[in-house]
């Protein structure tokens, strides 16, 4: 259960503006300091996306914004056991401050801020505590981490770093100074939570495969005595780190001001890089996600036709992945819609991407080689409307797939679902479009017959 707060929470609505105010904190020394960002549990860099365009929209620095890659994202089930592909609290530590101390490097800067997300937040909580942070970290921000646990019981999965009542947070969370704050002292501390959306932060266990079994975890999980607790309603769980609201809360608390503008500015020419992993240690077997990267494979981009989905002429960039796993770079135009197309993956299905245009610059358009699922493959064809920035929520978002609204396999209630996948059954290669509050992504419907799948990805 979460502790007393010695300040009250901020609660975020339509006053957004007025009430971050309140949580401004003076400016640091550096006005635009560099800001190391770190993803959750299976993740990848590529989720910082539209956070990064934001921050770039308001004047800051590109080469001082990195989104960092954990090797092994997902966590282990028992902390202190190996398991294949899989990182531990010490690992992800001892990863992350090997970035920071190459980004201090690079940039000659004293310190850095941390901004993460879920399961990022307990590695920017252990680097700090235990890693020498607190001499180099000026701003910590934690968006949807479960600080007090997914759950919490001292007789069950004690090992696991996301029960409360474990080691690992338990060790965290000890009072600390004479308020008994639970965050480090030296940096400044901010959490971004939802009032009641997240689905690692609620009383009942229906989220983590326990229905009806209480977490003895609330909605105010996130919160941390010490830091500065920013409630913004409605969000789900991802969006406390990657919606606008939350850059909002960001920006301030480490400016002291607000941002210019939340919307991306665009810019030209665009430029498109990432990274192309797959899924366990060697990329060709396991089923957890990796970001290792996925040598061998072949990355084609094809300009599509927005409302058809259709190839625009041939491919505009083809490439053989080397051994840092870098697909681009490639030139592209900030109003086009975009294919990718990943092949040659041994173990996995060709899998084609249909992206919405970009609007700016990016070297962390991550890509991940995809396998069609047994149950899938009587399908004639599978296309799957993903969600990387967030969940889908019904009634909070206008959402469809194919015509279908709801879409398939999305519940209402807390936001928690965030891909919807479509059977198609009637023929194969036709167009397929999926819509989410107003973006809308139009792909084809590639045959599985030929080893084919097919993801929408949105954007925002």
């Amino acid at each position: 259960m979460t502790l007393p707060l010695t300040r009250r929470s901020l609660v975020l609505g339509a006053a957004a503006t007025t009430v971050l105010a309140a949580c401004a904190t003076k400016p640091p020394a550096d006005p635009m300091p560099p800001i190391v960002f770190v993803h959750g549990n299976g993740d990848t860099a590529g989720l910082w996306l539209t956070t990064l365009w934001r921050f770039e929209s308001n004047g800051w620095p590109r080469d001082r914004l990195h989104a960092v890659d954990m090797p092994y994202p997902l966590s282990r089930d028992i902390d202190a056991t190996p398991q294949e592909g899989r990182s531990s609290t010490t690992e992800s530590m001892q990863f992350l401050k090997a970035e920071v101390d190459k980004l201090l490097r690079t940039t000659g800067a004293s310190r850095v801020v941390l901004i993460a997300n879920s399961r990022g937040g307990n590695a920017v909580r252990n680097y700090i505590e235990n890693g020498g942070g607190t001499a180099t970290v000026s701003h910590a921000i934690l968006g949807g981490t479960p600080n007090h646990g997914v759950w919490a019981d001292p007789t069950s999965r004690t090992g696991n770093e996301f029960n409360g009542a474990g080691p690992f947070l338990m060790g965290l969370n000890a009072p600390k100074g004479p308020n008994g704050n639970e965050v480090t002292p030296g940096p400044k501390w901010m959490t971004i939570r939802s009032d009641n959306n997240d689905k690692y932060a609620q009383p009942d266990g229906v989220w983590i495969g326990a229905k009806g079994t209480p977490t003895n975890i609330t909605v105010e999980g996130p919160a941390l005595k010490g830091a500065e607790n920013v409630v913004v309603k409605g969000i789900d769980h991802r969006e406390t780190a990657f919606s606008p609201k939350a850059f909002e809360a960001m920006f301030r608390f480490i400016t002291g001001r607000a941002p210019t503008a939340l919307a991306i500015t665009p810019e030209a020419p665009v430029v498109l890089d990432g990274k192309l992993s797959g899924y366990g240690v060697n990329n060709a077997a396991g089923t957890a996600p990796s970001n290792l990267p996925l040598a061998g494979a072949t990355v084609e981009v094809y300009a599509v036709n927005a409302a058809t989905g259709e190839r625009l002429g041939a491919a505009m960039h083809r490439k053989t992945i080397g051994a840092d796993g870098m697909w681009g770079p490639f030139s592209g135009d900030a109003q086009t819609c975009y294919e990718f197309v990943i092949a040659g993956a041994p173990g996995y299905a060709i899998t084609h991407i249909y992206r919405s245009p970009f609007p700016r610059s990016s070297n962390i358009v991550n890509l991940r080689a995809e396998r069609i699922a047994d149950a899938d493959k009587t399908a004639l064809a599978v296309v799957t409307l993903a969600r990387p920035r967030g969940y889908f929520g019904l009634p909070r978002d206008q959402i469809s797939l194919d015509g279908q609204s709801p879409p398939p396999g999305v519940p209402p209630g807390t936001a928690g679902v965030s891909a919807s996948k479509l059977r198609v059954t009637d023929a194969a290669g036709r167009a397929v479009a999926g819509v989410f509050n107003g973006e809308r992504i139009v792909g084809r419907a590639w045959p599985t017959a030929g080893n084919e799948v097919v993801f929408l990805e949105l954007t925002y």
